[in-house]
């Protein structure tokens, strides 16, 4: 799919008769095969979701430095637009991504219209680093969403844990920012909030 940055590349996980969509975004560094996206992509669709897991321009580029913020978010919303007027068209629309995924989704969620938000592995605030400024909290991207809210997040994640908030359900699962350690801790939270959430059903 086109963007302002090049094209994107999705892949569509649709099942039958789908009550809503998700579309979901990969890590900085990484791709849409990470294990916690696969667990989440399986709990949706055994809840009756529509899956699309995008990969951003740089990757698709074959680079591996994430593009700015901006560009990013530009991207995000051109595929997530297109989405809507196609593949997804007349869903309910859940957004979200692991990590810089994640926080893509976050900023943007009142312009694509999602009705939640899935935050797999939050990057709360960068590790600390010896002889350095601490880094500033990202928690502002998390508060400013005004929809249901699902934080999945290793117990010993280095990035922090983010708090619960009045939108915001965080679920620690063993692991650390990878989530890579219980695949079906991450499914399973994922369907019991999907499956708990009657909104999203569209």
């Amino acid at each position: 799919m086109e963007t302002p940055s090049g094209p994107a590349r999705v892949t569509l996980q649709p099942v039958k008769r789908p009550r809503a969509g998700l579309v979901l975004g990969h890590g900085a560094a990484g791709g849409v095969q990470a294990r916690d996206l696969v667990a989440a992509a399986d709990a949706a669709r055994a809840e009756g979701v529509s899956v699309a897991l995008v990969e951003q321009p740089y990757r698709v580029a074959g680079r591996r430095s994430p593009a700015p913020a901006g560009r990013l978010d530009a991207a995000w919303v051109a595929v997530v637009a297109r989405l809507r007027e196609r593949e997804l068209r007349g869903l309910r629309l859940l957004v979200g991504g692991r990590s810089s995924g994640a926080r893509v989704a976050c900023r943007t969620a009142e312009l694509t219209g999602a009705v939640g938000v899935l935050c797999l592995a939050f990057p709360l605030q960068p590790p600390p680093r010896a002889a350095s400024t601490p880094a500033a909290s990202r928690l502002g991207e998390l508060e400013a969403v005004s929809v249901p809210t699902l934080v999945v997040q290793g117990s010993r994640d280095p990035f922090g844990i983010p708090p619960a908030g009045h939108h915001r359900t965080v679920i620690e699962v063993v692991g650390d920012h990878g989530l890579r350690s219980d695949a079906p801790a991450v499914t399973a939270a994922v369907r019991d909030w999907i499956a708990a959430n009657p909104v999203f059903s569209g």
